[in-house]
């Protein structure tokens, strides 16, 4: 869109508020209202924001940053996270440029931008579908300990799933904004659910993972509920994934998939600091269906990566993150994989038929295992060469 046809829009919807949205280095998200009688001020010159307040953003000397509105992210916002009887409100997603004009190295848009455009240089074009689960938990705790909003299991119906209206409002609000839900179900825990959505690019997938997070939480709000993204909310329960399905466009039509799946996993081990940041990342890996060795299969759920029986397109599927991942960050780091993996077309190791929770020590032995801690995580991290070429020296320093 143009900024002219943004403010048309703006008038069409009668909006009265303007939320300019972006993400600290942690995935994290940040939000400036603006009237839009100064929208299209901002457009031009930006908005300015004090570095030193936003995690990973402070620099050497006390400047300002500015944040830009892109317009081809406006959308309306829904009920969940307007009031609209203060008026109706819009939404747009702002990258941030240093004050000589030049984009901040560390906004993690522009570090997925820039592999973006280094994978279409050559001639690649990649779709991200993310899938993320959650806990509904009741808000009132009794002795610290939480209660989850229903009991019911994978897949169930209502009346045993009382999640049900939930996941459609959050649906309808995402749809509101222009994003793509595809499926929603409840998941294996109880008051766990899971939305998947619809390919996209990579930029757009991120996007909206982050509206994502801030929709189900705002619906769950208002139902008098808490939705956890944490990896493993409940200790003896499944924990929470944020599955990430792949695909590639090829200028030339080969099929580059094996080449990506020998490359992610050859890098898995040096980028899964930046998939499970924290601690708790790491009470999830190697329990309840999530994965624990470097491996892969055409179908088998206890695999690393997986390439699902799906209709319409061919996609593989990552196991392994999880919804503290910064998605700009860790799509970056996936597509850097993904073009080493076809560069250097390393060895594609044997596929895992067998269920790897069940298998026996010579199966397993011969497979290697993700890190399993956070300092084994770091370790990997800290001299891997594709993670300094993808991101920021500043931003590696602060998840080391």
């Amino acid at each position: 869109m143009t900024p002219e046809e943004v403010m048309l829009q703006i008038e069409k919807e009668d909006a009265q508020f303007v939320c300019l949205t972006f993400c600290d280095i942690y995935g994290i998200e940040r939000n400036i209202t603006v009237m839009p009688s100064e929208l299209e001020r901002a457009m031009k010159n930006g908005i300015p924001l004090d570095a030193s307040l936003v995690a990973g953003f402070k620099l050497d000397a006390k400047i300002d940053l500015l944040a830009y509105p892109d317009p081809d992210t406006l959308s309306r916002l829904p009920q969940s996270l307007a009031d609209e009887e203060l008026g109706a409100a819009m939404r747009m997603c702002a990258n941030i440029y240093m004050p000589d004009g030049t984009r901040f190295e560390n906004d993690p848009r522009a570090i997925l931008e820039k592999a973006v455009k280094e994978a279409e240089s050559r001639g690649y074009k990649f779709n991200f579908g993310p899938s993320m689960e959650f806990y509904l938990f009741d808000k009132v705790e009794t002795d610290g300990t939480r209660h989850p909003f229903d009991n019911a299991g994978y897949m169930a119906a209502q009346p045993e799933d009382r999640c049900e209206k939930i996941r459609r409002e959050i649906c309808i609000d995402l749809r509101k904004m222009g994003l793509q839900p595809e499926s929603a179900y409840h998941e294996a825990g109880p008051g766990q659910n899971k939305i998947k959505f619809r390919f996209n690019d990579p930029l757009r997938a991120a996007d909206a993972a982050v509206a994502y997070r801030a929709v189900v939480s705002s619906v769950a709000s208002r139902h008098g509920l808490y939705a956890d993204f944490s990896p493993k909310p409940l200790d003896k329960l499944p924990g929470n994934s944020m599955h990430v399905n792949m695909s590639i466009e090829c200028r030339d039509g080969r099929d580059r998939t094996p080449d990506i799946i020998a490359g992610i996993l050859q890098k898995i081990p040096e980028i899964t600091l930046f998939l499970n940041p924290q601690k708790k990342s790491y009470k999830r890996l190697g329990r309840d269906n999530a994965p624990k060795y470097i491996s892969w299969s055409d179908a088998n759920r206890s695999t690393l990566i997986r390439i699902p029986a799906y209709g319409g397109y061919t996609r593989f599927e990552l196991r392994s993150p999880d919804n503290l991942a910064n998605p700009y960050l860790a799509f970056a780091l996936l597509i850097q994989a993904s073009l080493f993996g076809i560069s250097e077309k390393p060895t594609l190791q044997k596929a895992s038929e067998q269920d790897l929770f069940e298998a026996d020590p010579k199966t397993i032995g011969k497979l290697r295992p993700l890190p399993l801690s956070l300092s084994e995580a770091q370790a990997k991290a800290r001299n891997s060469i594709l993670v300094h070429k993808t991101l920021p020296d500043k931003v590696i320093e602060a998840y080391l």
